[in-house]
């Protein structure tokens, strides 16, 4: 796994387009190896063997591992084992090759890539939750935020927001971090922005409601220890875990920006949206 690494690392750090696709393209072939069982791929119909590509068949047929089962994947615990260190924290390097297509100017071709970037951003996150620490450090709290601007295309807002929802997951300390940043103010200006889209609404108010949601016990600091030990000098450092609100704060918090804040904190109360996802 480490030269994989190793070879992904090198092509997502590359200036060519191509090599940085390829190299997210790496890690995302990792994390589905990962996730998927290929041991319980359902036989294909002679029908998809002539219409389908091996590759396409493959990618249609292989089913999710269990969550019970990824605990005791070998694949999945050398994976995590290799995250909990700085060298092979896939994390790290990702939302840096993020910042680096951020410099490259906005087109077709670079949007797909920072598209690429977020989705192995946000499933990283889930499978590895304490690398989630990295987004309490000013620099990549910002880099989400930036993907939140108006010049930004939708895909990029929406899908910036489900990775922001990630990152502040059962970390209360990035959720610090957010609202230090005026994060509250960025993601709420969205959803009073007329050129805003339909779609990119909805995910602003799926935000707001987990941002009301009382928060989880934070992550270990394992992880954390191992940035600090870098020499960060962020901010950040001086949230610490035990730095938690209630529901009520972050509702009167919310309430600067929007007006309507009681009502969504009534339905939050009344219909429970993530009562089937708690955290």
């Amino acid at each position: 796994m480490e030269a994989l690494l190793s070879l992904s690392f090198d092509n997502i750090a590359s200036k060519d387009t191509a090599k940085i696709r390829k190299g997210l393209r790496q890690i995302e072939g990792m994390l589905a190896h990962i996730c998927l069982d290929g041991s319980k791929t359902k036989p294909a119909t002679p029908g998809h063997r002539r219409n389908q590509s091996a590759v396409n068949v493959g990618e249609q047929q292989d089913t999710p591992k269990k969550l019970g089962e990824l605990s005791e994947d070998p694949a999945f615990r050398e994976f995590f084992r290799l995250q909990d260190g700085f060298e092979w924290n896939v994390t790290t390097r990702v939302a840096d090759c993020l910042e680096r297509l951020l410099g490259m100017g906005s087109n077709g071709q670079n949007d797909m890539l920072i598209l690429a970037a977020l989705s192995n951003l946000q499933g990283l996150l889930l499978l590895h939750p304490p690398s989630r620490i990295l987004f309490g450090r000013e620099v990549y709290m910002n880099l989400l935020l930036d993907l939140l601007d108006p010049y930004n295309c939708p895909a990029i807002q929406s899908q910036a927001i489900l990775v922001l929802v990630t990152a502040l997951l059962a970390t209360p300390q990035n959720t610090r971090i957010f609202e230090q940043m005026d994060g509250l103010l960025t993601i709420t200006s969205l959803q009073s922005d007329e050129e805003t889209t339909q779609s990119v609404k909805v995910k602003v108010l799926e935000f707001l409601y987990f941002y009301l949601l009382p928060e989880a016990p934070p992550l270990s600091r394992k992880l954390a220890s191992a940035f600090e030990r870098r020499g960060s000098t962020d901010s950040s450092k001086s949230v610490t875990n035990k730095n938690t609100r209630s529901q009520e704060e972050k509702q009167r918090m919310l309430g600067k920006y929007i007006a309507n804040v009681d009502c969504l904190f009534e339905d939050m109360q009344d219909d429970d949206p993530f009562a089937s996802v708690r955290v």
